[in-house]
């Protein structure tokens, strides 16, 4: 099963280069995963794309109610960031050998914790996610 970052999910519903690859993944997966975490992350990413006028407010209220409505109908299955997750990442971070940022950490050990797939389309994340032993999909390069 698949754990989809954020990058995926911008991807799914706002047009990219990578739009068509991502929303077959997603589509062909049974249930892909998501975290509280990604909820989070989705609405910052669209409020970013708000701000620097690359999408209309209006537009932006649509593609996160299409995003909730998905949601609702279990296109999705939720995980909720516990505090093993917190821990997992902590304990990569501290080790001080890969460039890991707070949150991608926690993506991770969402993905590890749950013997998920990451599916990504960031490039750092990918090579994080192999240096920790995690499966990924790059949407990027499938």
């Amino acid at each position: 099963m698949y754990y989809a970052d954020t990058s995926v999910l911008v991807a799914y519903y706002y047009p990219e280069p990578i739009s068509e690859t991502a929303e077959k993944l997603i589509l062909r997966s049974k249930r892909p995963c998501i975290s509280s975490l990604t909820e989070v992350e989705f609405a910052s990413a669209l409020s970013r794309k708000v701000r620097e006028k690359n999408l209309s407010p209006e537009d932006g209220n649509k593609i996160f109610k299409q995003f909730q409505f998905h949601l609702e109908q279990s296109l999705y299955r939720l995980t909720v960031v516990e505090d093993r997750h917190y821990q997992t990442a902590k304990t990569w971070i501290v080790q001080f050998s890969a460039s890991l940022k707070t949150l991608d950490a926690l993506h991770l050990a969402i993905a590890a914790e749950g013997d998920l797939t990451l599916l990504t389309a960031d490039k750092h994340l990918d090579i994080s996610a192999k240096y920790f032993g995690i499966d990924v999909v790059n949407v990027s390069n499938p």
